[in-house]
């Protein structure tokens, strides 16, 4: 099981804040191609990866990062200052 929480727009465009997901995926891309698989909101909000930064256990990570059973994956936009 990973537990995938979603912020900001990406949180709006799911209706979902987190969700627990049984997975056979071994990397943050795979789960990623999974997760858009799950429904057409999830498919849409998470097409672009350019738009997209991706945490596991709070590290930020690229889409070949290794996840296990029991990790947290975060999808949120970049982050920008003013």
């Amino acid at each position: 099981m990973i537990n995938v929480l979603y912020f900001a727009w990406v949180r709006s465009g799911i209706g979902l804040d987190q969700e627990t997901i049984e997975t056979q995926a071994t990397t943050v891309g795979a789960l990623l191609d999974e997760l858009r698989a799950r429904s057409p909101r999830h498919g849409e909000t998470l097409a672009d990866i350019a738009k997209l930064r991706l945490a596991v256990n709070q590290s930020f990570v690229d889409l070949d990062a290794k996840i296990a059973a029991g990790d947290e994956v975060a999808v949120f936009p970049p982050m920008t200052g003013g």
